[in-house]
């Protein structure tokens, strides 16, 4: 069995490194978007689009008397990977599922976009590179593949290419298992090193417990377990929100794109990285504990999307009750229960248990005990009592009972799960099938 992991660390460049590292992902991020130009082109006119077609026109541009820097500037396999990815997007665009589900949830695929500059004007229509003004960093990034060929690890430093050389970062944990690529980016005035590795393993994972467990997501708590346990949320957005808020209003007042609005907008952009740092280090503290001491666990497959729509309606239908929406919207987006789940998957994997997905369709009103189907039971947001058998608990409680239930229901439909990967309900989709 094959695992795949990402290691993530704070990269530490010197000044000098810094701008070599600045030159290659403003190259990638300009390819990109000349790439994509042209994309737009063939896709107007009918001819395919793939990923040998796209990789062809990098030559073009290099050949391109003002695009010189391309040649002294950018590394040529980070530019194909970039492009690489750029048909990648295009094939997802192109595919008949997205366009399936877009039929079912009015989701619609979305064509790539380009990388936009402060004022909203695309990149590739201001191509000088010292002319550039990003509205800001989150998109510089590059992927070197052939990690072998390209770079290096020795101790707590890794080498780049295109002169960079050796450049630290933080080594806060091993490297398990062989390097197979490595993503260079840059986030709120910081760099990021985070290698792509590949692990075997002689047999598939066995979990060490034996439990079953369930949970319900939710907002005043975050996850009830069918145990009992209840873990509080973090609420790391609402934490800092009179913060946020204040910043914004000061940049408001200064002028647009001037020094004082950079240094300001600055700031703002490393409120939100550290509001997602607290929140992504919490979820994985959870879901490792989880992972570690349950087998299976089983939870609701929510659409979170669907979930923190607006209520705010049209000019002809207005909404109601627009501002208590908006609230929860901004409470059930600052929990990431969509990340969360994805952790618990993987990691479920990597230790060989199970994660199943289940309907959430009446799993609050749903009485545990008897199986009574009835809007009463649920009587408050906190209170669940049985109109049939008179059944009181907490309604989390009651509800991550009935997905324990739910999924042990699927376990047994689908004949159990052989390899130790990851079981998801089975929908309408019949190619969907447990590995």
């Amino acid at each position: 069995m094959k695992i795949n992991k990402a290691y993530k660390f704070r990269l530490e460049p010197n000044a000098e490194q810094g701008v070599m590292l600045t030159r290659l992902v403003d190259s990638a991020r300009f390819v990109w978007n000349q790439i994509l130009a042209a994309s737009f082109e063939m896709f107007a006119k009918g001819e395919f689009i793939n990923a040998t077609n796209l990789v062809n026109k990098i030559m073009d541009l290099k050949n391109n008397p003002d695009f010189e820097f391309l040649k002294t500037h950018a590394n040529a396999v980070s530019l194909q990977q970039k492009v690489r990815d750029l048909a990648s997007a295009w094939s997802r665009f192109f595919d008949p599922k997205a366009h399936a589900r877009y039929k079912e949830n009015k989701k619609k695929p979305r064509k790539p976009k380009f990388f936009k500059l402060a004022d909203g004007t695309e990149l590739q229509l201001r191509p000088l590179m010292p002319q550039w003004k990003r509205k800001s960093d989150q998109n510089d990034s590059m992927r070197l593949v052939q990690f072998d060929k390209y770079c290096r690890v020795e101790g707590n430093r890794v080498k780049l290419p295109n002169g960079v050389g050796f450049v630290k970062f933080r080594k806060s944990q091993d490297i398990l298992g062989t390097i197979k690529n490595v993503t260079i980016s840059k986030k709120s005035g910081h760099w990021y090193v985070s290698f792509g590795t590949e692990r075997e393993l002689e047999q598939n994972p066995i979990h060490p417990s034996k439990s079953a467990i369930g949970i319900d997501l939710g907002v005043t708590k975050l996850i009830t377990t069918s145990d009992g346990q209840q873990i509080k949320p973090k609420n790391s957005f609402k934490s800092n929100q009179i913060k946020l808020a204040k910043l914004q209003r000061q940049l408001s007042r200064k002028v647009l794109f001037s020094q004082n609005w950079k240094k300001q907008n600055r700031k703002i952009q490393k409120l939100h990285h550290h509001i997602a740092n607290i929140r992504h280090d919490y979820l994985h503290k959870i879901t490792t504990t989880i992972s570690k001491n349950h087998a299976m666990i089983a939870c609701e497959d929510l659409k979170v999307a669907n979930m923190s729509k607006s209520a705010s309606g049209s000019m002809e239908n207005k909404g109601r009750n627009v501002k208590a929406k908006s609230g929860l919207n901004k409470s059930i987006l600052d929990q990431g229960w969509g990340m969360m789940v994805d952790m618990l998957e993987y990691k479920q994997q990597w230790q060989g248990g199970l994660l199943i997905k289940v309907n959430p369709r009446h799993t609050s009103q749903t009485c545990s005990e008897c199986q009574h189907i009835a809007k009463e039971n649920r009587q408050t947001q906190s209170k669940f009592e049985c109109v049939k058998c008179m059944y009181v608990a907490n309604a989390d409680f009651n509800a991550a009972r009935n997905i324990l239930a739910a999924g042990h229901a699927v376990l047994s439909a689908e004949g159990g799960c052989s390899k130790g990967r990851p079981l998801k309900q089975k929908t309408s989709d019949p190619r969907e099938k447990v590995a």
